[in-house]
């Protein structure tokens, strides 16, 4: 009897996963990120192969060089436009994270708020917002304002409804056992309750990273003075297809910048184990 328990348990210890270690995961994060270059490479060759051996006009589809080319456009205003879109989608961003946790947070700690607040948010959330840009313009004019608030709107949502549910996801039975030692609203919030959302918080963000990037562009091509967006319909009447190509790709390294700083925070706040994939 006493020979067969370490047997036991050497056999229960051999046969548990092994955790990866710190190089193994460096390893992966790495491959991944090679993975990631090469396929944007590979996009980026088959691009080029096509339109130079397919024969397609320039001025339908330019080419990887003809589009870096465009940089060199000075009445572009590449740095101002960039500067501008990037803006509007960062605030509008930032005002959507800081609301949505704030009303998810309201909603946990009081359920009549929740009943009388929650309805009217879906409600506004069913709006097109294609179809408040116009409003926009009208109270807010032309500029960086209309068009943050329009990606605020469209990012708000998915991080409000993800976080509220993070909030109620954590066991009954560990909030009992805290509240049985009496401790109070904000230890149990910010002890138990806040640790526990942060995957889901997290996964609401990486949506909203990508929205926000859409609201930004179409409040842009709504009405605006300046951003890539505006850029993008002036050099449309030239067939200036290489700007715009050249546009898409700084709007697009902006929403990439912004998801990998999302992403950086994560990794930094949440155990690998818990992330919501």
């Amino acid at each position: 009897m006493t020979s067969s328990l370490p047997t036991s348990r050497a056999g229960s210890t051999r046969d548990a996963p092994a955790r990866p270690g710190p190089m193994k995961r460096a390893g992966d994060t790495i491959w991944r990120f090679v993975v990631a270059v090469l396929a944007h490479a590979l996009v980026i060759a088959i691009w080029y192969v096509v339109i130079e051996y397919g024969h397609v006009p320039h001025y339908i589809m330019p080419t990887p060089v003809a589009t870096l080319e465009s940089l060199g456009i000075e009445t572009n205003h590449w740095l101002a436009n960039t500067a501008v879109t990037a803006s509007e989608i960062v605030g509008g961003y930032v005002i959507a994270v800081l609301v949505g946790i704030a009303l998810a947070i309201a909603f946990t700690w009081s359920r009549p708020v929740e009943t009388a607040v929650m309805p009217l948010l879906v409600s506004l959330n069913m709006i097109p917002k294609v179809a408040l840009g116009p409003l926009f313009i009208v109270w807010f004019s032309y500029g960086v304002m209309p068009n943050t608030i329009i990606a605020f709107s469209i990012s708000f949502f998915p991080i409000l409804l993800t976080t509220a549910r993070g909030f109620r996801e954590i066991e009954p039975d560990l909030l009992d056992l805290v509240r049985s030692l009496r401790g109070s609203r904000w230890q149990v919030f910010s002890k138990i309750q806040l640790p526990g959302a942060l995957p889901y918080i997290f996964s609401g963000m990486k949506v909203g990273a990508i929205l926000a990037v859409a609201g930004a562009v179409v409040g842009e091509f709504l009405g605006s003075s300046s951003g890539l967006g505006y850029l993008m319909l002036q050099v449309q009447v030239t067939l200036d297809t290489a700007s715009m190509f050249m546009a898409v790709i700084l709007i697009t390294l902006i929403g990439v910048v912004l998801y990998g700083v999302v992403l950086g925070l994560e990794r930094l706040l949440v155990v690998r184990d818990a992330r919501v994939e």
